[in-house]
């Protein structure tokens, strides 16, 4: 796994051995930035389920201001940790070792122009964490969240949420969902 484009391009980053985490692969990180490079330029970012952190790095190579990541796997944040150092980005990132729901909640007050969520497959955290980031108003008013799911992976809740669908962009075996909070208007 690579940095695709920016001021880490082309370096190469860990990840853990093992199926504990999944990274996204390098041709589908490239086609979901490529949807949204234009708007990342000093936007707060929000890695959430982050894993190796290869997406929140991608996007502070790209220009975000600042990538905030959040991971259980104390292994994973140490991955993250190093990736950080390799990539030169330290210090436009913010690494939070804790479970979701704590982690999350840790950020109250705070605003994102765009949250990345990967969560484990069939692990059903997608309810959840949606409905705590409104809860807490983690997502700026012209924020966007993104999910990457499994094919099967239902929103058919999003409106009880507070969320709609934008658009979704299918792969092989997953696809990214983009949302926004219902009030918005479509753009």
């Amino acid at each position: 796994m690579r940095v695709i484009a920016g001021s880490a391009k082309r370096i190469q980053l860990k990840t853990l051995k093992g199926l504990e985490t999944r990274p996204t692969t390098d041709r589908i990180k490239e086609t979901l930035f490529n949807m949204i490079d234009p708007w990342i330029a000093d936007c707060e970012f929000l890695d959430l389920f982050a894993g190796s952190g290869g997406i929140g790095i991608e996007a502070l190579s790209r220009g975000a201001k600042r990538a905030v990541f959040i991971e259980k796997s104390r292994a994973a944040a140490g991955v993250i940790a190093e990736n950080l150092k390799v990539s030169r980005l330290t210090e436009h990132g913010e690494l939070i070792q804790a479970d979701i729901y704590s982690g999350l909640s840790r950020l109250r007050g705070r605003k994102f122009d765009y949250i990345f969520m990967d969560p484990p497959y069939q692990g059903k955290f997608e309810t959840g964490t949606l409905k705590l980031i409104g809860e807490l108003g983690l997502l700026k008013d012209d924020g966007m969240i993104i999910v990457e799911a499994a094919l099967e992976t239902d929103f058919d809740d999003l409106s009880s949420l507070g969320y709609r669908l934008v658009k979704e962009k299918k792969y092989k075996t997953n696809k990214h969902v983009f949302l926004e909070t219902e009030s918005e208007e479509p753009q």
